[in-house]
């Protein structure tokens, strides 16, 4: 059996999806009410991971556990703790570039290696999987660009290397499944380097639409994001992150391809598996 923490999660639901192509047992942790419904054959485990005292039961028999810093929050420590106790045999943790390339304010990227940090003192095997932005975070682009041929944000030469989500996760169940990543950290990159403006004319190619970036200023769009509701962090965590990138690209490497045997998906190739995303609905 392989645990998702995360499971409806963007990277959790393709490893999920994955897994079970292979024939793998899956449960899937879920904090309940309200979560999209897990595959069919998925065992779902539903409660707050960051209290996990409760999942002990559930980690008998388990072999691998996928882990969600976001997730399991302040739970971690004691979520490895009891994968130890019950003889979990492996533990692959998602981390950010962060940690190597530092980016944004730094109690972020912190607070990822302290997640590295107690992964790696355990008693386990384990495998650290440094991670670029996501391809699917241009998602909160979608209600812009459906009303609308502008996108309106901060720091439009902010580049990074977007990777898409299922190259990470091609890469977790190769390393859930197997020894070979032990004591390895994977730093995952997409292949191109592209700032906020360049994704945008992307996007607008797949859709068949001219689209466009319009820079504002970072204090206007922190404003905007904590009107609609959104915690302090958000906000914090995007703009420290896009000021540093609009500076500095954010790194590329050549790991997925290394490990996969394949070229990395490309931005273009996430667009065009979402372009759905960003064009309005069919009349019903």
């Amino acid at each position: 059996m392989i645990l998702i923490t995360g499971a409806n999660g963007v990277v959790g639901r393709r490893v999920t999806d994955m897994l079970l192509q292979e024939g793998a047992a899956v449960a899937a942790v879920t904090r309940g009410l309200g979560e999209t419904p897990s595959p069919d054959g998925v065992k779902v485990v539903s409660g707050d991971l960051f209290s996990p005292q409760w999942i002990e039961p559930e980690l008998e028999g388990v072999e691998a556990i996928q882990l969600s810093p976001r997730a399991t929050g302040p739970g971690l420590a004691e979520l490895v703790k009891l994968a130890e106790r019950q003889g979990v045999r492996r533990l692959v943790l998602l981390s950010a570039t962060t940690v190597e390339y530092p980016a944004g304010e730094a109690r972020f990227a912190a607070q990822f290696k302290a997640a590295e940090d107690l992964v790696a003192g355990s008693g386990l095997e384990w495998t650290v999987l440094r991670l670029a932005d996501f391809a699917a975070n241009a998602l909160a682009w979608a209600p812009q660009l459906k009303a609308g041929d502008v996108v309106r944000g901060a720091y439009a030469q902010a580049a990074t290397s977007p990777i898409h989500e299922a190259d990470i996760a091609a890469v977790a169940v190769q390393a859930l499944t197997g020894g070979a990543h032990a004591g390895m950290v994977h730093t995952l990159t997409g292949p191109h380097s592209l700032d906020q403006a360049e994704k945008v004319r992307i996007i607008g190619s797949a859709v068949g639409r001219a689209l466009s970036f319009q820079e504002l200023p970072p204090e206007q769009v922190r404003q905007g994001m904590l009107a609609q509701g959104l915690p302090e962090e958000v906000p914090a965590r995007l703009l420290g992150s896009l000021a540093d990138y609009a500076l500095r690209p954010g790194p590329t490497t050549r790991t997925v391809e290394d490990l996969l045997g394949r070229p990395a998906l490309t931005f273009a190739d996430w667009v065009r598996d979402n372009a759905f995303a960003f064009t309005e609905p069919f009349p019903s």
